[in-house]
């Protein structure tokens, strides 16, 4: 560094206190902000008299949104969404990414204040710390936490299904399964760019409402069907694909090798299983968002964690798949696609 290029705390304190930023936006969504200008601009009072903001805050809050890149403001007062915002957070879209930041409002934003909890004794402060009781069993109970839930994880494997659904090479499949996979948004990517292909989800039975209003909404209904189950302790249904998206971060090592070894075992020859997760790097030292999303499953899970890539591709090869190939997907996604 040169002495025209002193140290400055800038960095250290835009760090420390991004958490500004981070509810700003949470906050914009959870208001609708973006969901009401998708509709057209909108000055100032029009705007806060449809999301409900007070005088008070509406001219700093709408221009931080601004500052942040994801409103812009014109010339006459006239506040209009960027490009992204309109496609990714208006909630009418099917290409809507805000339920996992609804999500991470509602439920995590508030459980990170405990991290230091977690590090020091390596117990989840999500709902279990208050319930004893299982976390999806305990999440179920409350419609409007479940709901939430399940939506959030669809906005966050929505722009992965689309990736997914272009990069693994489909031809020649019939039928693909989603492990676990919450509303469908994989298969029904996939569905969608192959007319060919059905599909399906192996979800708890408390998911199903709410599968079928997503798959009623997608034009999918018939095609994409629903399968109740636990994957722990029920038979998988046939498939030729199964994929596994965010699903081993949830589980300690050996639930892991367990579902792995069962999947390739209900496989056909030539069957290929799919796992995606936030996998780290190898070196551990550039996935930050693999990283600390790993310290988000400390703690709001008992067992799970995220994982590298080689950590998948030897519990793979160890079930028994003959052909493993990591591919990276997009904001720091990664899927390894496997072959029996």
């Amino acid at each position: 560094m040169s002495v025209t290029d002193p140290l400055t705390p800038e960095p250290l304190l835009q760090l420390g206190l991004g958490f500004m930023a981070s509810k700003t936006l949470l906050s914009a969504v959870e208001l609708g902000i973006f969901t009401v200008l998708a509709d057209g601009g909108r000055d100032r009072a029009s705007l806060s008299s449809a999301v409900g903001l007070h005088p008070r805050s509406a001219a700093d809050f709408l221009d931080a949104l601004v500052s942040l890149n994801v409103l812009t403001r014109s010339e006459d007062g006239t506040y209009r969404n960027t490009p992204s915002a309109d496609l990714f957070l208006d909630r009418a879209k099917p290409s809507y990414v805000g339920g996992i930041l609804e999500m991470a409002d509602a439920r995590l934003f508030g459980f990170w204040n405990n991290l230091t909890d977690a590090l020091r004794t390596g117990a989840p402060q999500n709902e279990v710390a208050h319930s004893g009781a299982p976390f999806f069993a305990t999440l179920s109970q409350d419609p409007v936490a479940w709901r939430n839930f399940l939506n959030g994880m669809n906005g966050v494997s929505t722009p992965l299904a689309a990736a997914l659904a272009a990069d693994f090479d489909w031809t020649g499949r019939r039928h693909v399964i989603d492990v676990g996979g919450a509303l469908g948004a994989v298969p029904a990517a996939v569905l969608t760019l192959h007319p060919d292909i059905t599909g399906g989800v192996f979800e708890l039975p408390p998911v199903e409402p709410v599968f079928d209003e997503f798959v009623a909404a997608r034009g999918l209904t018939g095609r994409l069907v629903f399968h109740g189950g636990d994957f722990f302790s029920d038979p998988l249904p046939e498939a030729e694909v199964y994929v596994m998206g965010q699903i081993l971060h949830d589980w300690d090592l050996e639930q892991r090798r367990f579902l792995l070894k069962k999947a390739y075992d209900a496989l056909p020859a030539g069957g290929v299983l799919i796992v995606y997760d936030a996998m780290i790097d190898d070196e551990r030292r550039r996935n930050t968002y693999g990283l600390t999303l790993s310290l988000n499953m400390l703690i709001d899970s008992e067992g799970g964690s995220e994982y590298t890539v080689a950590d998948a591709s030897q519990w793979l090869q160890a079930a028994g798949f003959t052909k493993v190939e990591a591919r990276p997907l997009i904001g720091g996604y990664t899927a390894v696609y496997a072959t029996k």
